[in-house]
């Protein structure tokens, strides 16, 4: 249960929840695909990345001037989608 709180705790932000689906639909993508494809703004995006990154849900890789994040901690899909699942949502 520990483990499913610090999930939910740490993705406990609409924006984050996008990032997530987003990636577990992928390998990686860079920041600025991030940012097109959900409609945010850099700066914002990249807090939320980085927070996530801290945590251990997302990984990175610089290649050159790009930043790309995948999903590392892939568990983080199974309880979104059990909360989606959800029928009193």
């Amino acid at each position: 249960m520990e483990k499913v709180a610090f999930i939910l705790k740490t993705t406990a932000h609409p924006t984050r929840i996008a990032i997530v689906q987003l990636l577990a639909a992928t390998d990686s993508l860079s920041v600025s695909d991030i940012s097109e494809k959900l409609n945010v703004e850099q700066s914002l995006l990249s807090h939320h990345l980085t927070g996530m990154k801290l945590k251990g849900i997302l990984s990175s890789s610089r290649e050159g001037k790009n930043i790309y994040y995948a999903l590392k901690m892939r568990e983080v899909i199974d309880v979104i989608q059990c909360l989606a699942a959800c029928t009193f949502l």
